[in-house]
């Protein structure tokens, strides 16, 4: 990964960080986001201590803001004159209905919306790049959207249920990168999503979820969890093993190939997920 740049949204917790020391230590220059510029700061001073790569940047990012995501998508582009990897990995769970700055259902909003106008803002940078790579954390929390996504109340405004807000939001990244894949071909851009696993991380104890189902996460669901290291490992490897340099449009579990659930290989609906993304951004003046 010399002389490579990569971008890892949410770098500064949990998997994310751990995917920016593993590809710090592979000599890449990390660049991560942060929506707090001094947890920014401090994740990055732990990823320079265990990497020893002092090329380590922290940018600010809140994904619940179109303004935030622009302003931060035309600064990069002034920094960097090349982007090798964007590593989509910033996610939240939300017991409750919450809304972003531009009054889209937050958990939809930020873990595909906000990452949709960021790729497509960054595309041509990628491109130009080539071969380049998108990753794009996903989970096998997909699989609890047994009947897909309501297109006709994408934000969850009729019902809302955080499980199935939170799978339904992982099953539109899966859509997401397949989409992607198949307008990239022959760009020399690959794109592919992964379930990093259940990982033991600070990923729903923040209060998102409340103090019953944060306790659940931290006490009684810890044991079984991996760590953050371990979670780490596919994206890492999606982001840098030459293995997988030419594959795209795929799902990762465990470094390997797998199938997502049958209703995550429906491209039809990834297709029309991503027209109506088109629609949504497209709803709010820039």
């Amino acid at each position: 990964m010399q002389g490579k740049t990569v971008v890892i949204t949410g770098g500064n917790a949990g998997i994310g960080k751990e995917a920016a020391v593993g590809l710090a230590k592979l000599g890449a220059r990390v660049i991560i986001t942060s929506r707090n510029e001094q947890r920014g700061q401090t994740a990055r001073q732990e990823i320079v201590d265990r990497s020893g790569n002092t090329d380590i940047v922290v940018m600010t990012l809140d994904l619940a803001s179109f303004r935030s995501i622009r302003f931060f998508a035309s600064e990069l582009q002034d920094r960097v004159d090349r982007l090798d990897v964007l590593v989509n990995n910033a996610g939240l769970i939300l017991r409750r209905r919450t809304v972003t700055e531009e009054g889209f259902e937050a958990t939809f909003g930020i873990n595909h919306l906000g990452h949709f106008l960021l790729t497509d803002l960054l595309l041509d940078r990628l491109q130009a790049s080539a071969p380049a790579r998108v990753v794009v954390v996903a989970s096998d929390a997909h699989q609890s959207a047994k009947r897909g996504l309501d297109f006709d109340d994408l934000q969850s405004t009729r019902h809302y249920r955080f499980t199935k807000v939170y799978g339904k939001s992982k099953l539109a990244n899966i859509y997401f990168a397949r989409e992607l894949a198949r307008r990239l071909e022959g760009t020399g851009v690959t794109s592919n999503s992964l379930h990093p696993g259940f990982v033991r991380s600070e990923f729903g104890r923040g209060g998102d979820l409340g103090t019953l189902y944060g306790f659940g996460i931290k006490y009684l669901a810890a044991p079984f969890a991996i760590s953050p290291e371990k979670g780490a490992l596919a994206t890492i490897y999606l982001a840098s093993s030459p293995e997988v340099e030419d594959a795209t449009g795929g799902y990762y579990v465990k470094s390997r190939r797998s199938l997502p659930s049958k209703v995550a290989q429906d491209d039809d609906a990834a297709r029309r997920l991503w027209e109506m993304s088109e629609q949504l951004v497209a709803s709010v003046p820039a």
